[in-house]
């Protein structure tokens, strides 16, 4: 029914019941339908209000399902939609990201606050706790709770630690990595890299001696000096970075020409999930990379890692078709219409998407 609304293939008299919500459907689909609607000049208010009057149980237990809508969890996460009794479900539902909540926690007005306090999936994401410190609606008491649970669940190797497992790795890819001793450092991917080294332009193979050392640099020169530092190590020190150094060096080692470097990266105990998800969806990594991230069972452990992969058109085709069928049923239907994603994935998504539906209706006849 949403693709014909989406057409204009349906009479005035059904888009006008289907904006008073009033269509024999199934709730998950009434409410995608609905905040499409809410975009419509003739039809927008009417949606609008019928999304406001929706019961607030049949909406918790829809916002909680991991295969709603993005469309329809974004309208009711957005601040002018929020109603406070829907944000736990919105809140533990994994398909707002983490980022999601980090914008919301610094900002977030006494109520809302209350909510993510009670959250166990506040409590287990630090860089939510984090940002949540700063939120000037805290109490002393709660401030103080939420750092002492950041002490106690800092679970970031130590020091030494990191060390240990920087030497074990480097011992078992000695060979790999002396192949790659006296070669240059060249990054990989188009001359506008993606966000995460948006502000730096593909340099040539560094020479250490004519590299500049101002006293003081523009913002947008921060990014080159990074790339001039790894510019000068060789190999093993750039196995080491990959280990110790920050997430802005991981994200340039990770389109380090040499295959030890991207697997380095990929090995470092300090690489988060979302660095992950990000890597599985990039277009500038290079297919090892992708390959090296499908192999690893605690990365496909994490559902966006999957999803990211299946839909990045430079995955290889073997990976997506194996991965493919454990996509969720939106993903699916999404998937079937991605016209940067090879015809065969599109066409197998088409089937897994109709077997899925077809296997749901059973249950539910």
């Amino acid at each position: 029914m949403l693709e014909l609304i989406k057409q204009n293939a349906v009479p005035a008299a059904v888009m006008r019941s289907a904006a008073k919500g009033a269509l024999s459907l199934p709730a998950a689909e009434m409410l995608e339908i609905l905040v499409y609607l809410t975009g419509n000049k003739v039809f927008g208010e009417e949606a609008g209000m019928s999304l406001a009057r929706w019961d607030e149980a049949s909406l918790a237990a829809a916002l909680s399902n991991s295969e709603s809508a993005p469309e329809v969890l974004e309208y009711f996460w957005d601040e002018k939609n929020r109603r406070r009794g829907l944000m736990p479900a919105l809140i533990e539902n994994p398909r707002i990201s983490e980022q999601r909540l980090i914008e919301a926690a610094g900002r977030a007005p006494r109520d809302l606050v209350n909510v993510m306090l009670a959250s166990r999936r506040v409590h287990s994401t630090k860089a939510v706790l984090q940002v949540l410190l700063d939120n000037t609606f805290l109490t002393e008491a709660e401030v103080q709770q939420i750092r002492e649970e950041l002490a106690a669940s800092n679970t970031e190797p130590g020091h030494q630690e990191l060390e240990a497992a920087h030497d074990v790795w480097t011992r078992e890819n000695a060979e790999a990595i002396k192949a790659e001793e006296h070669k240059a450092f060249e990054l990989i991917g188009p001359e506008e890299p993606e966000e995460e080294v948006a502000a730096a332009p593909r340099p040539e193979p560094v020479a250490v001696e004519t590299v500049p050392a101002p006293q003081k640099k523009p913002v947008a020169r921060e990014k080159i000096s990074t790339l001039q530092k790894i510019g000068r190590m060789n190999a093993a020190e750039r196995v080491k970075l990959a280990f110790l150094g920050s997430k802005e060096d991981r994200a340039i080692l990770i389109r380090d020409g040499a295959r030890v470097i991207q697997n380095a990266v990929l090995a470092s105990p300090k690489l988060s999930d979302p660095e992950v998800e990000l890597f599985a969806s990039a277009k500038h990594v290079s297919e090892n990379v992708l390959r090296e991230i499908a192999r690893n069972r605690r990365f496909l452990k994490n559902y966006p890692v999957v999803r990211n992969l299946v839909n990045n058109p430079r995955c290889p085709i073997d990976i997506v078709l194996t991965l493919i069928k454990n996509l969720l049923v939106y993903d699916l239907k999404s998937l079937r219409q991605n016209k940067n994603v090879a015809e065969t994935v599109r066409r197998v998504a088409e089937k897994l998407y109709k077997d899925k539906m077809d296997a749901r209706n059973q249950q539910q006849s």
